[in-house]
């Protein structure tokens, strides 16, 4: 009973909560799910453990991305590591909240997939560039919602720079601040270790302030992916096509006789109520009275 209770509230948590509780549940789930199915898999040594990343993951060498198009869009939801996704969901939930005060459910949903799709591109054109990653081109791949997330805390900071948060040891800070700091960060540790991811990063930012900035002159810019957004996640809901139809058995010109005669002999059981009471009403009229309040 616990656990159907448990599942049915996050039925109805996902499907009442706006974007950024979806968001945060789609990262969840799919991240749990990954887990237990690899854990099947290792124990029963029934394929590779790597299995999801290889097919989920965005590949940084061209060719491969062309057999694998689809990890565009999955690389952004999926993570292998447990604080991996507890700091970027954390991201996204603090400055997820703010952007939501002055932005819409459906913004939030483009800025997330598409500095993702930012950052998967300037991550691929940069490995496919520059001479420094030539040796591990054919072998690299990006996964993790941290793009999509800088885009969110970007264009949240560019929109309310001043906005102030408290944070612990340093107590109040403006949003601006923080931003830029991620920033710097990403480009000074461009080079030590994780430089896809880090480029990843700098390509969401990049798409966040420059989607803000255009909002801010009053553009709204790719509405277009918004319509294929709605599109898409029009097809995966439920359409009742079932059509229920009714066909009297009188024609029209009786049907409507019919209903004048009733309707005067209503007329005539209201006025006899209101000159001399309900109790003075036959069985008969009872009935009429009665069949025509159920028919209403």
């Amino acid at each position: 009973m616990v656990k159907s209770g448990l599942i049915e509230d996050i039925k109805i948590t996902f499907k009442d909560g706006n974007m950024l509780t979806k968001l945060i549940y789609v990262n969840l789930g799919v991240f749990l799910l990954i887990k237990i199915v690899t854990i099947v898999i290792v124990l029963f040594n029934i394929g590779s453990a790597s299995i999801f990343t290889e097919w989920l993951s965005v590949p940084a060498d061209v060719i491969k991305l062309l057999y694998k198009p689809w990890t565009l869009i999955t690389y952004m939801f999926l993570h292998e590591e447990f604080l991996h996704i507890l700091f970027n969901l954390l991201w996204l939930f603090w400055f997820g909240k703010i952007f939501l005060e002055y932005f819409t459910d459906k913004q939030l949903l483009n800025i997330y997939l598409l500095g993702g799709l930012s950052g998967a591109f300037l991550y691929i054109i940069s490995y496919n560039l520059l001479p420094i990653f030539s040796n591990v081109l054919p072998f690299s791949s990006a996964l993790g919602a941290s793009a999509a997330v800088m885009a969110i805390v970007i264009s949240t900071a560019v929109y309310v720079p001043n906005y102030t948060v408290y944070l612990m040891f340093f107590g109040p800070v403006k949003l601006k601040y923080i931003a830029l700091v991620s920033v710097l960060l990403d480009v000074v540790l461009l080079l030590d270790g994780n430089s896809g991811g880090h480029i990843a990063h700098i390509g969401g930012a990049i798409f966040g302030y420059y989607y803000t900035i255009q909002f801010k002159k009053g553009r709204e810019i790719f509405s277009g992916f918004s319509n294929i957004v709605d599109n898409t996640l029009n097809l995966f809901k439920y359409k009742n096509n079932l059509k229920v139809t009714y066909k009297r058995s009188e024609s029209d010109i009786n049907y409507k006789k019919r209903k004048n005669t009733e309707q005067k002999d209503i007329d005539k059981i209201l006025e006899k109520i209101s000159k001399s009471g309900y109790n003075s009403l036959s069985k008969e009229e009872k009935e009429i009275l009665f069949r025509q309040s159920r028919n209403n």
